[in-house]
């Protein structure tokens, strides 16, 4: 079935000459992810975190593909300061901001492969995605990350991030856009994400 819409995205694509581009989301606090690193012998090594402040950025990213072209990666950032009233996630108007600024930077028509979270497939999602034709959206079935080359994504950002202490959400939000800068800048590490879901860009012929 994954295979089946990822398929359809793919013939879609080739007709329309569109980019294909792949969608999650993640999220970080300012609690490092835990990583291996070095230390003397016997000495535990010991990162030293504030305990003031709170919050957390949420991102979603997009990893697109398009044959002929040099893969690229969009991305949106939202900080979280634990509010009142305030949002923890993005909304119907974020991520259709995020791929209005894919279509304006890749100047193509776009199919976007992404999950059944509740914002991607609410009704107001659907009225905002049938008023751009541009636009073409495939949903995977769940449980399916790893035909996401998105997650890859996520993961090489945790590992680059592994024991790092920050001062600050704002802080954070800056170690994470230039950590995303740098994977920007690497389209072959963008290419192994997608190798590494088995999946290519070669429509089907049958």
């Amino acid at each position: 079935m994954a295979a089946g819409g990822v398929a359809g995205g793919k013939t879609v694509a080739a007709q329309r000459d569109a980019w294909i581009c792949f969608e999650d989301e993640a999220g970080q606090t300012l609690r490092p992810p835990k990583a291996r690193t070095w230390g003397r012998r016997g000495h535990t090594p010991v990162i030293p975190v504030s305990g003031k402040g709170s919050g957390r950025v949420s991102i979603a990213g997009l990893a697109c593909y398009q044959r002929g072209r040099c893969s690229r990666f969009i991305y949106r950032t939202i900080v979280h300061r634990n509010r009142k009233g305030e949002r923890r996630s993005f909304s119907e108007r974020d991520y259709i901001g995020l791929l209005d600024a894919a279509h304006q930077q890749l100047n193509a028509p776009i199919v976007v492969i992404w999950d059944n979270l509740n914002t991607h497939i609410s009704a107001a999602m659907r009225e905002l995605i049938a008023a751009r034709d541009w636009l073409h959206v495939i949903r995977l079935p769940a449980y399916t990350p790893d035909l996401n080359p998105v997650e890859a994504v996520w993961s090489h950002l945790k590992r680059s991030i592994g024991n790092l202490a920050v001062n600050g959400v704002d802080h954070l939000q800056a170690i994470i856009k230039n950590r995303l800068k740098s994977i920007q800048y690497r389209t072959d590490l963008l290419d192994s994400f997608l190798t590494h879901t088995g999946l290519t860009l070669e429509p089907n012929t049958t």
